[in-house]
This record gives C-alpha cells, sequence and structure tokens, in this order.
C-alpha cells in the first residue's frame, strides 16, 4: 500500500516525515486556508497562512494562478505587527493591480496562530471585492467604498496543526455558510493493548475505528450536515513510531452529485483503497469540494 502522500502526487500533502518528531511545537504552530477565486478573467487560488513563532505572530498571504506561478506574495512578520494596520498594492501583468488591505489591530489572537476576531483581510481587484475575511466586514466595506458585491472566493482546503495527549480538538466548517461544529479526535495509545480511534462533532461520536493497530490507515465515509465527508486517517506514526509523532487526519467534504465512495474498490477491508487517481492541487479545482487537513501532534 503506498503511503498517504504519494496517493496525492508528487505536490501532495506531506504525512509522515521522520525529521518532524525533532522540530518543536513551535514551528507547528500554523493555520493554512486556501481559497479558490476569479482574478483577472482566470482561475487563481489565495493561500493565506497564519503563524506564531518566538517571536510573535506572523501573516503570508500568496497568490497564484491556475498555473501555479505566483502573482504576487505579501508576508506580515512579527515586527511589523506593531503597525498591525494597512494596505500594499501589487501591480500584475505590467497593467492589472492587485490591492490588500488589512486591520490586525484589534485583533484577538488566543493561544493559537489564527485570530479569533476583531480582524478584517480584504484582497481587491479592478474595485470589486474578491476576498474578504474577518468579523470587521462593515467596517472595510465601508472604509474602502466599493461597488456592493459578493466576494467571489471560496474556501477549499485548511490545514492545521493541533495538539493534545489523548483528546485533540479544533472548529469545522464543512460548506459555506454551513454551521460551525466542534470536531475532536480521540485516541489513547499509552499503555493501552488495543487502542481505538473515535471522531465526534459537538460531542457526538460520528466514526469508530477498532482495532486500530490492523487498521491505522484508511478512510470512511460520515454525514455532515446531510452531506457526505470522507474521513482519511494515518496514526502509523503514534501506534509505531517514536514518542513525538503525528497523525494525520483529512476530513473530504464531496457536496458533488457524485459519491465519492463509488468510485473505490475495497480489497481488504483493513487497507482500503485510497483514492490515488487525483492529486490534492487537483482535488482543490472543484468549487464543490472542501479539504480539511489536520496534523495531530502529541504533547509533551
Amino acid at each position: 500500500m503506498r503511503d498517504f502522500p504519494s496517493c496525492f502526487g508528487e505536490n501532495g500533502v506531506q504525512v509522515t516525515d521522520a525529521s518532524c518528531s525533532s522540530v518543536s511545537r513551535a514551528s507547528h504552530n500554523v493555520v493554512t486556508c486556501v481559497y479558490k477565486c476569479k482574478l483577472l478573467g482566470q482561475s487563481c487560488f489565495i493561500t493565506i497562512t497564519w503563524s506564531k513563532n518566538l517571536m510573535g505572530q506572523c501573516l503570508s498571504v500568496e497568490i497564484d494562478n491556475f498555473s501555479n506561478q505566483c502573482l504576487c506574495k505579501f508576508d506580515v512578520k512579527p515586527s511589523l505587527f506593531s503597525k498591525r494596520k494597512g494596505s500594499k498594492c501589487f501591480e500584475v501583468n505590467n497593467s492589472s493591480k492587485i490591492d490588500m488591505y488589512w486591520d490586525l489591530s484589534s485583533a484577538d489572537f488566543g493561544s493559537g496562530p489564527e485570530p479569533l476576531g476583531g480582524y478584517y483581510l480584504a484582497v481587491v481587484c479592478k474595485g470589486q471585492m474578491v476576498l474578504l475575511i474577518g468579523d470587521l466586514r462593515k467596517e472595510v466595506r465601508k472604509k474602502l467604498n466599493l461597488t456592493p458585491a459578493l466576494p467571489n472566493a471560496m474556501l477549499v482546503s485548511k490545514r492545521e496543526h493541533i495538539f493534545g495527549k489523548r483528546v485533540y480538538g479544533t472548529k469545522a466548517q464543512f460548506c459555506d455558510n454551513g454551521p460551525v461544529h466542534g470536531l475532536t479526535i480521540e485516541c489513547d495509545t499509552l499503555g493501552v493493548n488495543d487502542p481505538n480511534l473515535v471522531i465526534r462533532l459537538d460531542t457526538k461520536m460520528v466514526m469508530q475505528v477498532k482495532r486500530l493497530r490492523w487498521k491505522f490507515r484508511g478512510n470512511q465515509i460520515i454525514w455532515v450536515d446531510g452531506h457526505p465527508v470522507e474521513v482519511f486517517w494515518d496514526v502509523h506514526n503514534w501506534l509505531f513510531g517514536t514518542a513525538f509523532g503525528n497523525a494525520v487526519f483529512m476530513f473530504r467534504a464531496c457536496l458533488a452529485a457524485e459519491k465519492p465512495w463509488e468510485s473505490q474498490t475495497f480489497s481488504d477491508p483493513c487497507m482500503p483503497a485510497w483514492p490515488c487517481s487525483r492529486s490534492f492541487r487537483e482535488s482543490k479545482l472543484s468549487a464543490l469540494d472542501f479539504s480539511l487537513i489536520l496534523y495531530a501532534w502529541k504533547s509533551d
């Protein structure tokens, strides 16, 4: 059976990395969101990365076209976060301009790298709002005085690092304008002869995997808000790796008419087939698909 990242192509998500065990928690305090949008007449991806290290908070915004060519990139380093508010203009294709506006002066970051509220980040092109995130939407619309229009960007993937000893938790929204769910992953591997894996949404158990030592990799369908969500897991490092290894979980929401399980053939229930026909990059192209990837690290 091929390892998890190879099933998503050469540019796929890195699931297991032997060198990760020696890296500190601070280096993994990262949340990355990828949005698909129409920009300058073409499909583009806007990647927003929030990170936190010993120096403080960091923000990175990158816009790539369909050919994976970087159109522009902007970083707010910890040394610049004292400003926490500003704008920047980028010239693209020698004629068009892309404007970015941000205000993090009142942002509440809590203990993680991603702000919980009190902020906005906007991407504007030709007087039209392309992307707007944060809860200060009224403020930014009033400030920029733009033509009223809904941003066309759609969240297609999110990658997050989570930490715990037995229980790992985060918030998850599987479709635009859908409800935000509390997502928890429970797995006790210390001193347990036959560990099992439990996934809960809003405290309700939606999936359980027993005999985990035999099923350390696999996939299963759950239903969230009336739509199928395919769950992939790889807990090999938790069971057979180093004490500081990470597990990886991917929740892929398929809101299209196609049922994700119809194209798969299961030859062995302990080693299910992976969707190797499409790379992770390609899986982001459908506006009706969303992937949440969680890197779960055991705390000291």
